[in-house]
């Protein structure tokens, strides 16, 4: 299984840092070229290449860490997307109006058809994700929502391999609205830093 992180602001770096942190090959790329980004990239752990969005786009997991918009400029990157996981890792604050009274995270959805598509590792800040997710002998939480059970199960293992404790919350409509912003309000449990212990 190939992991790509698209986007290296700060929850790309934060995800970037927990897959160095145990030793997994993930490729980074942005809109920035990926000279620009080898040297932060090689900081955070040899395991961590930076590439063209064109290169990162072959692995077979992509996690979205753009701004909530650019989502769509990344969806046009690919003419299809069969057999690629989508990990969604991103918020908005959009006007519900906007966003067709859905969650976001089916709106992102929608412009990866025919993807595997799961909701994960948005809710938490940036120096939290960062950081070691093995708190106090137990580990921190992360929600996973998806319509697709095929597609939640590889990516709870990786959650699991990169130190979290994964739990789904269902399908989209759901469990994608306990953790996500929507409009001018904040989720159930989105900045919920929660712990399971053993």
């Amino acid at each position: 299984m190939s992991y790509a992180i698209v986007g290296f602001g700060s929850v790309g770096q934060a995800l970037a840092h927990a897959f160095a942190r145990k030793s997994i090959d993930v490729t980074v790329a942005s809109r920035r070229p990926s000279e620009a980004l080898a040297p932060q990239a090689w900081a955070i752990g040899p395991t961590v290449v930076a590439k063209s969005l064109r290169d990162a786009l072959e692995a077979d997991t992509i996690i979205l860490a753009v701004p909530f918009w650019e989502h769509r400029e990344v969806a046009k990157a690919l003419p299809s997307w069969e057999g690629k996981t989508i990990i969604d890792a991103t918020n908005t604050n959009a006007p519900v109006e906007d966003l067709d009274g859905q969650p976001s995270s089916a709106v992102v959805a929608k412009a990866f058809t025919g993807a595997g598509f799961v909701k994960v590792f948005n809710r938490l800040p940036a120096a939290v994700l960062a950081a070691d997710p093995s708190v106090n002998g137990g580990s921190r939480v992360v929600f996973l929502s998806s319509d697709n059970e095929n597609a939640v199960v590889p990516v709870a293992v990786l959650a699991e391999q990169l130190g979290f404790a994964p739990i789904a919350l269902g399908p989209l409509k759901d469990g994608g609205s306990l953790v996500q912003a929507r409009g001018n309000t904040w989720a159930e449990l989105i900045f919920q830093d929660l712990v399971k212990f053993k």
